[in-house]
């Protein structure tokens, strides 16, 4: 066996996701441009009115009803008219100011009031692409473009707000100029952009299979038992007091918070494969179409929670470069591959991602019987194993966890010990991929370690230099 170089091979330095900043040119996005270059192109007309609507909201968050209760409702209604003027005023500036197009390999997003930039954004770099639609763009039947790039600390160049047939028609563009496909031309002033080709159709996950996932959750099964125990001490001590009745309606909305968000962002789901993509839909008061380049994803993770395994049911989500880690809130995270589905759709759905992998017949080895001294409930539901086509982790007790990292996307590979595993010539290997939290190998024999760490790093290398590694 090799020995193990003891160093990965992080991914290759580069620029950050923006490129350098250029001085505006005369004139706004209408300006003349080029020769050969294509008109930038705006906004909506819409969007400042949208802007203005959603500072709305803010400004009487931050009035507050004190304000309310001091100067009276009048003035309340003239502070609030006043701050929303000005939001609004600053938006249509913002807007006629602000302008994208596409030259060459690179998104151009023109802005900036006072100071204007230029934001050039290399397509090769592109991770994901999705269209939002909040509540308010529903209604006017308009879409916000987001994009996510390698090193992207938050969504990048957000485009705020285009049609949906525009959002859609520029969605499927970047993707081809990102996944080098030929690129078609632009379309001539006044034609309305072509629809995205229809993808096909891997799963539809029906709400009431939704519904039902978010009841066997610990928050929604224990609040009955949380309820009466409450309504036990009110009726004990005679006190129904609005203080005591509000803090526990708060207390358990803050419960139910998670379930009902996972229902409403999960609603409808529907996940389809257009060629070496994937394209998510889901949400129910914000709908999303998510597009995910299938040669970005680092990882696909199975999970199986401890009430839904009486029903058979798994969770899949999967892992793209420079996008998990960087988003705080899990909404923003283009992660869902199957919020709830059975082992048969599990099979086909991780299939179709990692071609020639199949869920049921992934191997992994135990840790040594030592390692009961640090595992003394979860030993037996740890594992680790080599498959042909990526690395498998296993773990969990309550709620069980695999994690298959393709050998392609490893970019590092590391051995740690804690001073108990030192203790008992345990380590533990971590494949670390791009970005991303990879999987780990716990509390192997020492000397087990460093050979999986060596042949890790081999199979890495072989994949890497065998092609692109894209599925599919």
């Amino acid at each position: 066996m090799p020995p193990w170089p003891g160093a990965g091979h992080p991914a290759p330095p580069g620029a950050g996701p923006w490129g350098p900043l250029a001085t505006h040119p005369p004139g706004g996005p209408g300006a003349p441009q080029p020769t050969g270059e294509e008109p930038r192109q705006r906004l909506h007309p819409l969007s400042p009115a949208l802007h203005g609507a959603k500072s709305l909201v803010v400004v009487i968050a931050g009035l507050s009803w004190s304000t309310l209760s001091r100067v009276g409702f009048g003035w309340f209604a003239v502070l609030v008219a006043v701050f929303v003027l000005g939001a609004t005023v600053l938006s249509v500036i913002s807007w006629w100011n602000t302008g994208y197009h596409v030259v060459g390999r690179e998104l151009r997003v023109h802005e900036g009031l006072l100071w204007r930039r230029t934001r050039a954004i290399p397509l090769e770099r592109l991770q994901a692409v999705e269209v939002v639609r909040p509540l308010l763009a529903q209604l006017t039947g308009l879409a916000e473009l987001r994009l996510e790039v390698v090193g992207g600390g938050k969504t990048e160049a957000p485009l705020a707000y285009l049609s949906v047939a525009e959002a859609s028609a520029l969605r499927h563009r970047l993707l081809a100029v990102a996944g080098r496909a030929p690129e078609t031309a632009p379309p001539a002033a006044g034609t309305p952009p072509a629809p995205a080709p229809a993808g096909r159709l891997l799963h539809h996950v029906r709400n009431r299979d939704l519904l039902v996932s978010q009841l066997l959750t610990p928050q929604a099964f224990l609040l009955p038992f949380g309820v009466a125990f409450v309504v036990a001490q009110f009726l004990s001590e005679g006190s129904w007091s609005f203080i005591a009745v509000a803090s526990t309606l708060t207390a358990m909305a803050g419960v139910l918070l998670q379930p009902v968000r996972r229902v409403l962002d999960d609603w409808s789901f529907r996940l389809d494969r257009d060629g070496d993509t994937l394209r998510v839909r889901n949400g129910l008061l914000e709908t999303r179409v998510q597009t995910v380049p299938l040669h970005r994803v680092q990882t696909v993770g199975v999970t199986w929670p401890l009430l839904w395994r009486m029903k058979g049911w798994l969770r899949l989500r999967l892992e793209v470069a420079g996008y998990s880690g960087a988003e705080p809130d899990d909404r923003n995270r283009p992660d869902r591959l199957l919020p709830v589905g059975d082992a048969p759709t599990g099979e086909l759905v991780v299939a179709e991602v990692l071609p020639g992998v199949r869920l049921g017949a992934l191997p992994a080895t135990l840790p040594p019987r030592r390692a009961r001294w640090l595992r003394p409930l979860s030993r037996t539901r740890v594992g680790a194993g080599l498959d042909e086509r990526v690395f498998v982790a296993r773990s969990g007790l309550l709620t069980r966890r695999l994690t298959m990292v393709p050998y392609a996307r490893i970019q590092s590979v590391r051995v740690t010990q804690g001073p108990a595993q030192r203790r008992l010539r345990l380590a533990t290997v971590h494949a670390d991929t791009a970005g991303g939290s990879g999987a780990a190998a716990l509390d192997r024999d020492l000397a087990e370690a460093w050979e999986l760490a060596a042949e890790l790093t081999a199979r890495a290398h072989t994949a890497r230099r065998s092609g692109p590694g894209r599925p599919g």
